[in-house]
């Protein structure tokens, strides 16, 4: 190997990599550049071997084939064909290829498109064409060439299930869909009203077209990734847009109570400000339009620079002398400045510590208090109740102080250490009511039918609890299964017009269903 060559391998690619299912091998690469010592001149392969040319022979039995040195500052190759200076030719061509693959290997790994999307197609042209470059590699019936070309056509078609895998994951398809469902929703009650000529000030955003978007921002957050960075990546994407949109729609609810605008007879400024206000108007549909992919021809750069425009105008205005009208001029500002934060979007999601919620401040305090409840939750089923309901109770008000930062990912995570902590306080309620029990001679039977499948659902809600399986296992589905005939047999209580009895019956059915939903929530798998 050439001394040039050697220090073009210098600059190393270190890759991991996990297993995602068994129809996509290269589940999982994390790419990291480093530039170490002239220690190490051996490039590694993405399979964590190193790539050493094809010196290596297969494993037959036999010795490597001895080489003979050429004259000169170069090593020779001998084989069968006769001696070559420096490197094989198909060896040096197989070098070439590892280095275009750790070229493209980081891109394919975040890619996080659909398969029709532009950067698709020339990610998977340019593998393509590498594994029709690998192919073309002449062998001579070498075992060692062989071998080596075998490896790195095996990456690259590695690398391609990978990039196909994700484009065409279910829950990749997921998002695209909720993503499509809120553009129909905004397409209809926002874009289509303002570019038919519909003034912005003509109509209003109800309150039940941003409980809309709210929704499905909710179910964008559920949709499970298996830890795929790709996937993180595609759902934070569609997350922070339809945030933003959330935000911009609540927002132009808010205004409807402003008295906006003022008279032009208010002030001699008032005219231009109504005018800025009336554009301001239009430049939210647009951004509604542009964060949502619903415009084709403009763009977030070219819209920030008209906002920008109308507040340096609004600050050459004088308007000193007149306090309504400064507070006029005060509230458009604030408009304008909430439309221009979120115009920054065009990256957002490249930055691994934006996507990874695991590095979130928020997201560890969450964990902090999910790892306390855990603890007490033990020492609940092995000693019994000894008082941590009081802590329990201080658990949910540190978690409701949580600052999700408008992010329907850590809402989630929130939501569900409060129904954990939640979870144990009606365990801990019901086994008190059940300790403080005394019923008298003179109960109504159907009262006491309550009760005793009070008590059954006690001692099912604690090994649901201490339930730390998969729904596939047969405890999941032998307690699933124990739980339903619970409700059944609630079911089958008369209350016998007995108001008590009627209103015992609701509560223990509330309480089964809140211990199967709490079952169903520990084993869905979602993750941040």
């Amino acid at each position: 190997m050439s001394a040039s060559h050697k220090l073009n391998l210098h600059f190393n690619y270190s890759i991991s990599l996990t297993v995602l299912s068994q129809h996509h091998p290269l589940s999982l690469f994390f790419f990291s550049i480093s530039c170490p010592a002239l220690t190490s001149l051996t490039s590694l392969s993405l399979f964590r071997k190193p790539f050493d040319g094809g010196k290596r022979t297969m494993d037959h039995g036999s010795q490597q084939p001895q080489t003979h040195q050429m004259p000169g500052p170069f090593p020779g190759f001998a084989g069968p064909q006769g001696p070559y200076p420096g490197q094989h030719p198909s060896l040096l061509r197989l070098d070439e290829v590892q280095r275009e693959i750790a070229t493209l290997g980081p891109q394919v790994c975040t890619y996080s498109g659909l398969q029709n999307d532009r950067e698709y197609k020339r990610l998977e042209r340019d593998l393509t064409r590498l594994l029709l470059e690998v192919d073309k590699v002449d062998t001579e019936g070498r075992p060692e060439l062989q071998a080596a070309r075998k490896r790195a056509a095996g990456e690259v078609e590695g690398l391609l299930r990978y990039l196909e895998g994700n484009a065409t994951h279910p829950s990749r398809l997921a998002i695209e869909e909720l993503t499509q469902e809120v553009q129909n929703l905004l397409n209809e009650g926002v874009v289509e009203p303002f570019r038919q000529g519909q003034a912005q000030d003509a109509f209003e955003i109800s309150e039940e077209l941003v409980e809309a978007v709210q929704d499905v921002a909710m179910r964008m957050a559920q949709v499970k990734t298996g830890g795929s960075v790709p996937l993180r990546k595609a759902r934070y994407k569609a997350l922070t847009r339809i945030c933003a949109v959330q935000e911009i729609l609540e927002g132009r609810v808010r205004t409807h109570t402003l008295a906006l605008p003022l008279s032009d007879e208010t002030h001699e400024a008032v005219q231009r400000i109504n005018e800025i206000m009336a554009q301001v108007s239009g430049a939210r549909c647009q951004e509604v339009a542009l964060l949502m992919g619903l415009s084709g021809r403009d763009s977030c750069a070219h819209l920030a620079r008209i906002l920008t425009e109308l507040l340096v105008e609004l600050d050459a205005l004088d308007v000193s002398s007149n306090a309504a009208v400064r507070n006029y001029r005060k509230q458009v500002v604030e408009e304008i400045n909430g439309l221009l934060k979120h115009l920054d979007l065009e990256g957002e999601g490249e930055d691994t510590r934006r996507y990874d919620l695991a590095q979130n401040d928020s997201i560890r305090e969450i964990e902090a208090v999910r790892g306390r409840v855990s603890v007490l939750r033990e020492e609940l089923l092995r000693h019994g109740a000894t008082g941590q309901g009081t802590e329990l109770q201080g658990l949910l008000t540190h978690l409701d102080q949580v600052d999700t930062g408008r992010n329907p990912c850590i809402r989630e995570a929130r939501r569900r250490a409060v129904l954990e902590v939640q979870a144990l306080i009606n365990f801990l309620d019901l086994w008190e009511a059940l300790g403080r029990r005394n019923p008298g001679s003179e109960e109504p039977p159907p009262h006491a039918a309550v009760w005793r499948v009070l008590a059954s659902l006690c001692d099912l809600q604690a090994q649901v609890l201490g339930f730390d399986g998969k729904r596939a296992d047969k405890s999941y589905m032998l307690l699933e299964e124990l739980l339903t005939k619970q409700l059944l047999a609630l079911d089958a209580v008369d209350p016998q017009g007995d108001p008590g009895t009627k209103t015992a019956r609701k509560q223990a059915v509330k309480h089964a269903q809140n211990i199967l939903s709490y079952l169903d929530m520990k084993t869905d798998e979602w993750e941040y």
